[in-house]
């Protein structure tokens, strides 16, 4: 068996990404195709906005069934990417949500393990932008400024603007009928 090799060589992507595990995955790219990495990578970013939404509301609710098993999926996926930081924040979500210290031992303390819950979904946002941010630099993608989803925010301006009532409707008395004219 002979050992593989990394064809390309990586800039260094900082201390939040391990280079040789994120090598590996951009390392499946057809030669100069950086397609399937790229894909992966907005998957990525993606399945975070949606588990970040999800945690939001687990902890709403104070579920913690939930959020540790929002913590290790996401924990999954951003080991699979070398994103270290990020992977380490979601462990934290997985145990606490579990009533456990870091070292697996149990915390029989609900409030105290939501209370670090909170603390670590706080920390693994900023620790996911910066990531995101290194990434759509590295594949030369736009970088949004804003913490929010610009998606969203277009979505509800839609929506906003869907319900504004139109002039005719205006026109309308309060039973929905149209003023008699005078002559």
């Amino acid at each position: 068996m002979s050992e593989i090799e990394e064809p390309v060589s990586l800039p260094d992507l900082g201390e939040d990404i391990d280079n040789e595990t994120f090598g590996q995955v951009y390392a499946m790219d057809e030669d100069d195709d950086h397609e399937f990495s790229l894909e992966i990578v907005k998957e990525f970013f993606e399945q975070a906005g949606d588990t970040f939404t999800q945690m939001d509301a687990a902890l709403a609710e104070e579920d913690l069934e939930e959020l540790s098993n929002l913590g290790h999926y996401l924990k999954g996926s951003s080991a699979t990417l070398g994103l270290v930081k990020v992977k380490d924040s979601c462990e934290k979500i997985q145990r606490y949500g579990k009533m456990e210290e870091l070292d697996g031992s149990p915390q029989a303390d609900e409030k105290l393990c939501l209370d670090r819950i909170k603390e670590a979904i706080e920390q693994v946002k900023i620790e996911y932008k910066r990531v995101e941010r290194t990434l759509k630099d590295f594949y030369d993608l736009p970088i949004d400024d804003d913490d929010d989803n610009p998606k969203e925010e277009e979505e509800e301006d839609k929506k906003d603007e869907d319900v504004a009532p139109s002039e005719a409707e205006h026109d309308k008395d309060d039973k929905g009928a149209e003023p008699e004219k005078s002559a």
